[in-house]
């Protein structure tokens, strides 16, 4: 039996912060301009954007959901372009309300970073290019 489900069944007021779960929601990869493009031999320009939303599922329940969309350029044309939704459910047990939503922007998304990491380098591996590693994020810097 899991230290949070004890929490519960036993009534115990001892904080627990546990990762139910951590998916891939949703990946895609897009070659608009290929073959084409993929014939000029320039250096691609790298654009990144990262979004963090959170969902309360339930009282203790939250998914958090790092969105990332990496977008690939030569001469101005669309190379390729990488969207990846990695996410997780999180449980909080006897946490205090405040310390709640600074697990969820810095110690949730610490978590599934790498995950988001490796899956797109993955797949613009799998497309035929140098995989693209995204830089290590200070989520509490942030």
């Amino acid at each position: 039996m899991s230290d949070a489900a004890t929490n519960s069944a036993t009534g115990s007021n001892d904080p627990s912060f546990v990762i139910q779960r951590v998916y891939l929601k949703d990946l895609s990869l897009e070659q608009p301009n290929a073959p084409g493009i993929l014939l000029v031999a320039s250096e691609p320009q790298i654009q990144v954007e990262l979004d963090i939303a959170v969902d309360r599922l339930s009282d203790e329940l939250f998914e958090v959901a790092l969105s990332s969309t990496l977008t690939a350029r030569v001469e101005g044309k669309v190379l390729f372009l990488v969207e990846a939704n990695q996410a997780g459910i999180f449980e909080f047990h006897n946490i205090p309300a405040e310390q709640i939503d600074p697990m969820l922007g810095i110690t949730c998304p610490t978590i599934l970073y790498p995950y988001l990491r490796s899956n797109m380098a993955d797949v613009i591996s799998r497309a035929g290019f140098q995989p693209i590693h995204l830089n290590e994020i200070n989520f509490h810097g942030m």
